[in-house]
């Protein structure tokens, strides 16, 4: 059997290497030639998958390594019989701690939502959901728009309007043109002066759910409007204006942790084992190991948020990388990603000497205790 998969992607060789040979190439530079005798093909989200890709092809199983697949034509592999699996949730805890990280790290926005403030977040699938659970769990109010989804399904779905008035405002939806409700371009320049002139908007979704060119001369207009993104319209090539114009930048990393790439790759071999009717092997293989904190007996809620997050991740860093290079090598700079460490891969090894609200931020947080 052989495997073609792209070379972002973490412990292929390893978690896949029993099942046949492995090929790496670079997600972008993917061709049909690279896939023509392949059995199995894994992307991620910079691959394109459809006829001009597999037409022709053995491929039989395609896995993206991503919640999200709107760079995959699946309508095209169920009418070709090719099976096909994605990671939903897999990446989920490293956008929730970039989301986190970069509320902690912008002003006081963080002290606001411990007082009472809200996070309005728009699209409201896995991580959309994911991140209300852990806003909730730390006591933090949350509020979401999806029309998609049923109003009376749950008591915090709201219309954009009140989302966009929130203390902070975070983009998850899925990017759609589909009617009624298509996702592209949903915060156009109108939508985008609706939005409070103290609100901080994130978007670590997809780039072209916010219009870059209206949301670039907004912020001429307004400077000091609080705007992180981290993804583009136009990727990997990106409006150097409207980077500096942010207040953090980083080149769609948000998803990147090591323990959520392993995590995506180990559920793409699971689903293919079973796709081709494989034994699926030993669950311990690809496991990675834990690491020991010691945390601060004399800090509490923000202050314990902040130093938790930094301990594990710091956007800042990211946004220093993407600056030093003008936003260039956008691919490069997400090729060359350091291995990042969530929360959850973190063990209190003083947890005796925090009090029970201190533990339960920590657990809140997904850390050990």
């Amino acid at each position: 059997m052989r495997i073609v998969a792209d070379s972002n992607m973490v412990g292929v060789e390893e978690l896949f290497g029993a099942l046949g040979s492995v090929a790496l190439y670079p997600g972008r530079e993917l061709r049909a030639e690279h896939v023509r005798d392949a059995d199995i093909l894994l992307v991620r989200s910079v691959t394109s998958v459809g006829a001009s890709l597999l037409d022709g092809s053995a491929v039989s199983f395609v896995g993206t390594a991503t919640s999200g697949f709107d760079h995959v034509d699946v309508d095209y592999l169920a009418a070709q019989g090719v099976g096909f699996a994605h990671a939903p949730g897999s990446n989920a805890n490293s956008v929730l701690e970039y989301v986190i990280s970069a509320i902690a790290s912008c002003d006081d926005y963080l002290e606001q939502l411990c007082a009472g403030g809200t996070v309005g977040i728009v699209g409201f699938g896995v991580i959309g959901k994911r991140l209300a659970a852990r806003l909730n769990t730390m006591g933090i109010a949350c509020c979401a728009y999806d029309p998609w989804l049923e109003r009376g399904s749950d008591q915090r779905l709201v219309d954009l309007d009140q989302v966009l008035n929130c203390t902070v405002i975070c983009v998850h939806a899925e990017l759609t043109r589909r009617e009624p409700w298509p996702s592209y371009h949903l915060l156009d320049a109108e939508a985008l002066q609706r939005i409070s002139l103290h609100s901080l908007l994130i978007n670590a979704g997809r780039g072209p759910i916010v219009d870059n060119n209206a949301l670039k001369q907004l912020l001429s207009e307004q400077p000091q409007r609080r705007v992180i993104l981290d993804v583009w319209e136009h990727e990997p090539t990106i409006d150097v204006e409207l980077m500096q114009r942010c207040f953090f930048a980083t080149p769609h990393i948000a998803g990147y942790s090591y323990d959520g790439k392993v995590l995506a790759t180990r559920m793409l071999r699971d689903s293919a084992c079973r796709a081709l009717g494989l034994t699926i092997p030993d669950a311990s293989s690809g496991q990675l190991e834990s690491l020991s904190l010691e945390v601060p007996a004399n800090l509490f809620k923000a202050q314990l948020i902040r130093w938790l997050q930094a301990n594990s991740y710091s956007v800042r860093s990211d946004d220093e990388r993407m600056r030093l290079n003008a936003g260039a090598d956008f691919d490069q700079q997400r090729s060359d990603y350091p291995r990042r460490r969530e929360l959850a891969s973190l063990s209190i090894v003083n947890a005796k000497q925090l009090d029970a609200e201190q533990l339960a931020l920590c657990q809140a947080l997904g850390i050990q205790c």
